[in-house]
This record gives C-alpha cells, structure tokens and sequence, in this order.
C-alpha cells in the first residue's frame, strides 16, 4: 500500500480545518471541538488507516456498510469500468444497464415474490418511499380501503433521519424534539426483553408483546395502511434482538388484518444475521422490502425498495387515472452505484460469503460468552455479526449509567487506543465486522473491546 502517511503538521491543519468547518452527524461538537479527531486516509480490508499512518480494524463497517472489506477488487473496478462508460444517467422515464442488471439479481435472491424495485440513496429514503406507496396503495385499490392512511410501528424503532422516517420512529433521545413536524403514527411494544415495555419476564410471557401487536391490529385495523419493523434487531435501539417466532407471527397478524407490512432490512440485510435478508430467518415475505447500507458493499450511495406485483398494480393505469406513484430523486438507479452493488452480489456468490460467515458467527458467540459475567454487562445481545453489549450501573436492577458519565463513548475511545474503531449506542457498545472479517481480527476485535469495557467500567467504581 503506497505509504501516504502526512507530517505531524499536515495533520494537525487537517484537524483544525475539520473542526472549524464540519458539523459531524449524531455527535455533541461542543465535545468534539475540543477532542483529536480521528481521520481516516484510506482502507484495506478489515482495516482503516489514519493520516498519521496507524492501523484500526474497522469494528462496524464504517457504519454498517462494508461487506467484503474496504477497497474490494472486484466492486472498486466494476466501479471504475462503468466510470468509463457514464456516471449518471436519469432513470425518470428512462433506463440504464447497471440498474437493470441489479433489480435482476435482486429479485433472484429477495424473499419469493417481492418482483418490482424502485431505486433511492439511503435508507432514509427506501422507507419513505415504501409509507407513501403502503398510503397510496389504499388509497387506490377501492373506495372502501381509503380509510387506510395510518402507520403502525414498534417503540425503540428507528428507520432513519427524514421526517417520514421519523415520524415511524420510537427513539425518544434521536426523535422528540421534532415531535411538531411528525405525523401521527401507530406504536406497539418493542419485543426488547431485557427490559420489557410490557413488565413480563421472558420466556414466562408467553409472548406477550404479540398479544399486544394482535391487539393493536384488531382495533386498528380499518385505519392502518402498513406495520413497519426492523426484522429480527433494531439496530439504533442497542441491537434489540427479537425472541423467536415473533417475526413470522407479526406476519401472519398482518395478513388477519389485512394490513401490509414493511420490512425495513437497512440495516440487518445482506448477511448481517447471517442469511442475506433477515426475512428469510422465519420464511416469511414482507410486502415491502427496504434495503440500503451493504447493498453496494459499502462503496457508494444507493437504496431500493422491493414491492409484490400486488402492490405495484394498484399504481397501473391511464394517464387521467391520476395512479401514477409521483416520487423520485435526482441519482435515483445511480449506474456507478447499480455497478458496484452488481458487483457486490457476484462475490456474496463467487466467494459463498454466507457459507464462509458461518463459523466466524459461531466464533462470535464463543468469545461472547467471555464478556457475559463483567460485572457491568448487562445484557450480551447477537444476531449473525451484529452485537450489541448492553452497559448497566448495577446488575441486580439494570440501572442504567448517568447520561453524563459517557461510559459508551469512553469505551470506544479506549478500544481506539488498541487499534480498533467501534461505536455505542448510548451504553450499548456495537461491533458489526466486515463480513470478510478473518477468524484472527475478529479474536483481536473482541479481546480489544473486552479488555475496554473492563477497564474503563473499573475506572467508574
């Protein structure tokens, strides 16, 4: 790697330029203004590279995002080909290669059924994009659906930062503050069993949470278009994983009360949980399928929404039929985007990156066990390579540190000082590796983040 290691002084003029022009997303500048950033020069595999030259394993994908590791071959020249042929080309009315040759390939490997793909940035944007067309669909199919124009989804949700996300969204911390500007939405009980909304002790509960879901359908559902839910974990919310059956369970809820339901696999598709779609876990096939962040491998921008020919009907007809689905953005089917997640899915099948990331799961969970009886965890929470790390004051009661304490944050530092870069959620600490992630940096990313938590939790006594 050609060495681009910069002098003390360039990177200190870096770091002020950073601070004196970027607002930095979820993160308290007032704080940040006074820290040594972090910069990031380039990446290789599991690993990022600051300007100063020092190595960290990337402990959560870069958000989430990288797949088969930074600077794949592959992707990076398919990237690179299409670059040659053309950057942008609108999909309004129009076609292009790469989006073609991507909605092929997904269709192939999405749940049975889901045929039709509309093309956005970010996950943000999928979800926003699958509520208009659950609302439009309604609105659409006969005179007595159109009663249909309410969102039912969960507390401690999160489906991103627009104002129709949020307004899906259960997270007090990230989303009560733009309560004015939401529209009023839906909220049934988080499955989070660690501290359940509901007072109930898992497995004693008998599933409680879905008697309330079946509630909530049953009285609701002459007004409600759609159930959102993260399947399996929600992600934002610490890494809540769900107990068993309650996915398909929900599912089959949705088609009682013929209501539609979106899955919102941002976050946990393309092999997060160990399939390529969290879906598949329970075999059940949503109506709506919102994808993002591992799409493209973690190279570029670029989002889709999968529909059921169902739903994609109801937006067919005459010009003066007035069914036309009237969304769409600028890079919308992006073709240097559609050519890296084209490439992206060759070497998932090239490579059988799945069959490969079964024994690092297992890996995983073996070395999570180590972690479990710290005297300050919580909970230990996992689905495939997501984790989640729950930090408490106190066991016994599961109270949480003060706010002030930034006992997360610390953790993430002190890992940095081992050569690793992860991030909290609160106190919940995250790792979410590459998939590509060898046996031996997953060892190093776990005893690093071990090794954190024990010693800044013991700094806290």
């Amino acid at each position: 790697m050609q060495n681009t290691n910069r002098t003390k002084k360039q990177a200190q003029k870096l770091a002020r330029i950073d601070k004196k022009h970027i607002w930095h997303p979820f993160t308290q500048m007032q704080d940040y203004s006074k820290s040594n950033p972090l910069i990031i020069d380039k990446g290789k595999g599991s690993y990022l590279y600051d300007i100063e030259g020092n190595r960290y394993i990337d402990g959560v994908s870069s958000l989430w995002v990288t797949v088969h590791g930074h600077r794949k071959k592959e992707v990076d020249e398919a990237i690179i080909r299409q670059v040659r042929k053309i950057s942008h080309s609108t999909l309004l009315g129009i076609s292009n290669v790469p989006a073609i040759e991507l909605a092929e390939k997904l269709v192939r490997i999405a749940p049975k059924g889901l045929s039709k793909v509309f093309y956005s940035d970010n996950g943000s944007t999928s979800v926003e994009i699958a509520l208009k067309i659950a609302f439009q669909y309604w609105q659409q199919k006969s005179k007595a659906t159109r009663a249909k124009q309410k969102i039912l989804s969960l507390t401690n949700a999160y489906h991103g930062d627009t104002i129709g996300s949020v307004s899906v969204g259960g997270i007090d911390l990230f989303h009560e503050v733009y309560r004015p500007l939401l529209f009023e939405t839906l909220k049934a009980p988080s499955p989070y069993c660690y501290r359940c909304p509901l007072k109930k002790t898992y497995l004693r509960c008998g599933l409680e949470c879905l008697n309330a879901l079946e509630r909530m359908l049953k009285k609701h559902h002459r007004k409600l278009a759609a159930f959102v839910l993260e399947p399996l974990v929600q992600g934002a919310a610490g890494m809540i994983t769900f107990p068993k059956g309650y996915l398909k369970a929900a599912r089959e809820l949705c088609n009682r009360y013929n209501v539609l339901m979106i899955a919102d696999e941002v976050a946990v598709g393309f092999g997060r949980t160990g399939k390529m779609f969290a879906c598949q876990h329970e075999g059940i096939r949503p109506d709506l399928l919102c994808l993002a962040k591992g799409i493209t491998g973690g190279t570029l921008p670029l989002a889709a929404t999968m529909a059921t020919e169902e739903v994609y009907s109801a937006f067919l007809g005459e010009v003066q039929d007035l069914k036309t689905f009237y969304h769409g953005h600028t890079y919308t089917g992006n073709p240097v985007a559609c050519a890296a997640a084209v490439a992206n899915l060759d070497v998932f099948e090239k490579e059988k990156t799945l069959t490969q990331l079964q024994p690092k799961i297992r890996l995983l969970k073996k070395r999570l066990r180590e972690c479990r009886d710290m005297p300050q965890v919580g909970e230990v929470r996992q689905c495939g390579v997501m984790v989640g790390i729950e930090l408490v004051a106190d066991r016994e009661t599961k109270k949480p540190y003060p706010v002030q304490e930034k006992i997360g944050h610390r953790v993430i530092l002190e890992a940095r000082k081992r050569g690793v870069v992860i991030r909290p959620l609160g106190d919940v600490i995250v790792l979410m590796p590459p998939l590509a992630i060898s046996e031996k940096e997953l060892n190093t990313l776990c005893d690093v983040t071990f090794e954190s938590i024990r010693i800044t939790t013991e700094q806290q006594q």
